[in-house]
């Protein structure tokens, strides 16, 4: 009696390999669109912090919550343990507003960087996800609140999510 081997022919290995290889090329597009839709959900999660930051900074100061007067000059605000500066009745375009505000923490390692922004009325802060093509247009501006003399506060602005550089 022959005893016949048993396996795989070399055939049947190559057609293995070969269906394994085209899975392949059509999973790596996805996994890199799921990164880039990632990174504008984070732009638009960040966008959503700032505006609920910002609104609720200006309901605070106009209840009083602590501070003697919510004039238009600028002024700090205690908000959940962490002094926030605001200008106009809203938080300033800076690190010791806006982001504190909102609690966005600005390193590489949590993925956001910021440009531009200050202390005063009117000055626009960016801020951007990093890990993209182009860190300057994955991002959205913050526009410290401004006011006439006399006049009314001119809220915060937002910028649109600019997303062109999330990929």
């Amino acid at each position: 009696m022959k005893l016949r081997q048993k396996g795989f022919t070399l055939i049947e290995l190559i057609v293995v390999i070969v269906i394994l290889g085209i899975l392949a090329a059509m999973a790596l597009p996805r996994y890199a669109a799921l990164q880039t839709q990632a990174r504008i959900a984070k732009l638009n999660g960040a966008l959503g912090a700032v505006k609920g930051a910002a609104a609720i900074a200006h309901g605070a100061c106009l209840a009083g919550s602590g501070v003697a007067s919510c004039t238009l000059a600028a002024i700090n605000l205690s908000m959940e343990g962490v002094n926030v500066t605001l200008i106009n009745q809203y938080p300033t375009a800076d690190a010791a507003g806006i982001v504190s505000a909102a609690g966005i923490t600005i390193n590489v390692n949590e993925g956001f960087a910021t440009t531009g922004g200050g202390a005063g009325a009117g000055a626009v802060l960016t801020i951007q996800v990093l890990g993209g093509t182009t860190p300057a247009n994955c991002s959205f501006t913050y526009t410290a609140a401004t006011s006439a003399a006399g006049a009314l506060t001119a809220p915060a602005v937002y910028g649109a999510p600019v997303t062109t550089g999330c990929s």
